[in-house]
């Protein structure tokens, strides 16, 4: 890969670059700086030989790029490439500092040569130009020339930019480095401002297309690689081109017609969209849910129908629950509480209420009449813009399929699944039931990464990759297969020399998974020697242990909201004392920072009335809530009191904005102290989360 240098008379100003650059072109780029002089510190100017110690720790066989911005700077670089005797070509650009760097950083990702990169960053101030002076386009030096108009394309695809800054920098970069990753000509166009086509590899390019939010993008290609390609430009739209921005995901077009992939031939490789890292090597095991069906079942009285969908909706719950024990003990908390939306999902009047109202006309079974409710929902889902509440489709399908199963009698019993898994779509519930010690990974021909069903995937440590399309559900079963949950790939019957490849690669995987593992029970350390400690949050007493296995030295912040949340009553003293005792005595000795409740806003409490707020994140919410109900604030205390007097336990009280604020909750906490006693030593503080409470740090310190 190519690197780069980046030589500027501030050093300041050329560690500010390669930051900005290692945003665009990611870690993997190699980008060095050499601004400023040595001596004095920080004095500005260039140094030749400051420039020849950056060259050589890039020394990329791939070659180099030097960007540099101007007078002495120059002469400094060339100085540099005349002292080095390091491998690699070195080419010193006259590109623009920045725009060249953040340019040539993102094409260099891609692993072009040194000439393309040098290319891209020459090209870089025309995107400026563009976007400020509303200049043309004058076309671009990447691989794929601009596409003539009238060019036929094997597939198209067209998504609605919903980031809220548009197609920006890293955006950009992202997309540039999924099309540079397949076998496929590119292009892009702004289709709502007329602007392009571009070809993809070129990010200098794309910005010029000045992709806003709700501008539609057009993407065509053609190649050996034009479906793959589309898929995984879609699936990097819907989440947002990896910006953390977020905002409204994108709605992408329906598959074109004509790029769908026939049966996979031996050594073939699919692409799909990586859910769960990881890799796996086994037997093709195909696993289908065929929703049982009761149509042909006499219609009893309403009374009896009703009575019968009831008890089928009371034996899914029986399962839900189930379900989510076995998750929250296998896995944790955040991924069991998957199973309380399904929970809801039984008593949504958008399925119960049409089920009941077909049963009390009198000719509709219970089967039928839950069926055509839960079909009129999942298509709702199915229609909605909003790439990830469409995934919710397969949440309703699969408690439809729960209540159907039990109204017809059928059973969930049956020869457990082995090897890699091949599905159209895995539900929640057939994911929580997979057995990791007999599945190797999951291949399914739709979904995506952030769907229920990939998310517990992850937790259970199962390589996994979706949206593979029509072809992997045509491999025979028993096929031997290659997924790879890092690049989203399936290879079919890849032979005895790949398997034997790829069985090596896995074995230094798991090899360096459990030196790490090992490692993780050291004390985290810099590695300039600085101590840090690594701690973990924990969200209730069953992640205790994965935690402790993981190398935590201890719990930085107990969320305590669990013990209150969907429950018509609040948890007793008691109750609360013998769960943060387990999590203590999980720790064995390790600290532990508990957070009273932080209720309110987006966390009601239903046996707690809330009247609405024009803002409940900074309203009502956290200490402020506790505090208009003391208690339960003390009940807390005193539970948590109880046992820091047995474990190194510290309480921290949650959005807390003023300090009048905290010390009416230390006030709380006194009284209870007094009653019970104050364990020695006992640490109290806040979570500094209110810009109020950070700019005023040192009143509460």
């Amino acid at each position: 890969m190519v690197g780069l240098v980046i030589v500027s008379h501030s050093a300041a100003i050329a560690e500010g670059i390669v930051e900005l650059a290692r945003e665009m072109g990611g870690e993997e780029v190699v980008i060095e700086a050499a601004g400023g002089l040595e001596d004095p510190p920080g004095a500005l100017g260039t140094d030749a030989e400051r420039v020849m110690r950056a060259l050589d720790r890039v020394g990329s066989p791939d070659g180099t790029l030097v960007l540099m911005d101007l007078g002495s700077a120059v002469m400094s670089a060339e100085l540099a490439v005349e002292m080095t005797d390091g491998e690699g070509r070195i080419l010193l650009s006259g590109a623009p500092l920045v725009e060249g760097a953040v340019a040539a950083a993102a094409v260099a990702r891609t692993g072009a040569t040194l000439d393309e990169v040098a290319a891209e960053a020459r090209s870089a101030l025309r995107m400026k130009a563009e976007q400020v002076e509303g200049e043309e386009a004058d076309g671009g030096e990447g691989d794929d020339p601009a596409p003539e108009a009238g060019e036929e394309w094997d597939a198209e695809l067209r998504v609605t930019v919903a980031n809220p800054l548009g197609l920006h920098g890293r955006p950009a970069a992202r997309l540039v480095g999924t099309a540079s990753a397949f076998g496929a000509v590119v292009s892009v166009e702004n289709a709502s401002r007329g602007r392009g086509p571009v070809t993809a590899r070129s990010y200098s390019e794309l910005m010029t297309l000045n992709l806003r939010q709700g501008d539609e993008m057009l993407v065509r290609a053609r190649g050996a690689q034009a479906a793959e390609v589309l898929t995984a430009l879609e699936a990097l739209a819907a989440d947002f081109f990896g910006d953390p921005g977020g905002g409204t995901p994108p709605a992408p077009a329906p598959t074109p017609p004509g790029v769908r992939s026939g049966p996979p031939t031996p050594g073939s490789q699919l692409q799909g969209v990586p859910a769960a890292s990881g890799i796996a090597i086994g037997p093709s095991w195909p696993l289908s849910r065929p929703v049982p069906r009761d149509d042909d079942r006499p219609v009893e009285s309403p009374e009896a129908e009703r009575a019968r969908l009831d008890a089928a909706m009371g034996s899914a719950h029986a399962d839900l629950v189930t379900d989510r024990d076995s998750v929250a003990q296998r896995t944790g908390e955040a991924e069991a509480a998957i199973f309380d939306a399904h929970l809801l999902l039984l008593d949504d009047p958008a399925l119960v209420d049409p089920a009941r109202a077909a049963i009390a006309r009198g000719n509709t079974a219970a089967g039928p009449a839950w069926r055509m409710a839960t079909e009129a929902v999942v298509e709702t889902y199915r229609k909605l813009e909003d790439p990830y509440l469409r995934e919710r489709a397969v949440d309703v399908e699969d408690v439809g399929a729960r209540v159907l199963a039990h109204l017809a009698g059928a059973s969930s019993t049956g020869e457990e699944p082995e090897g890699i898994v091949i599905a159209d779509e895995l539900t929640p519930g057939q994911a929580a039931g997979l057995d990791p010690a007999r599945v190797t990974g999951i291949a399914t021909a739709r979904g995506g990464a952030t769907s229920h069903a990939a998310i517990l995937a992850r937790a259970l440590a199962i390589p996994a990759v979706v949206g593979l399309g029509d072809a992997i559900l045509a491999v025979e079963p028993g096929t031997l297969l290659v997924l790879d949950g890092d690049r989203g790939t399936v290879r079919v019957d890849p032979g005895t020399e790949a398997i034997a490849e790829e069985n090596d690669r896995q074995a230094r995987a798991e090899k360096q998974r459990l030196e790490l593992r090992t490692r993780a029970a050291e004390p985290g350390r810099t590695r300039d020697g600085h101590r840090v400690e690594v701690m973990a949050n924990l969200g209730g007493p069953r992640e205790v242990r994965s935690a402790v296995e993981s190398g935590a030295e201890g719990v930085g912040l107990l969320r305590t909201e669990f013990l209150f949340l969907d429950r018509d009553r609040p948890p007793g003293e008691d109750e609360q004392e013998a769960v943060y005792r387990e999590v203590a005595e999980g720790l064995d000795g390790r600290p532990l920072v508990l957070r009273t409740l932080d209720a309110g806003a987006d966390k009601p409490l239903p046996f707690l009335r809330q009247a609405p707020e024009d803002n409940p994140f900074l309203g009502l919410r956290g200490i402020r809530l506790s505090l208009r109900e003391p208690d339960l604030l003390r009940a807390q205390l005193r539970a948590a009191l109880r046992v820091a007097a047995d474990h190194p336990l510290k309480l921290m009280f949650p959005m807390v904005a003023t300090l009048a604020e905290y010390r009416a909750a230390r006030a709380l906490l006194e009284e209870e102290a007094s009653v019970i006693g104050r364990p020695t030593g006992l640490e109290v503080g806040v979570m500094v989360e209110v810009p109020a409470v950070a700019l005023a740090a040192e009143r509460f310190a």
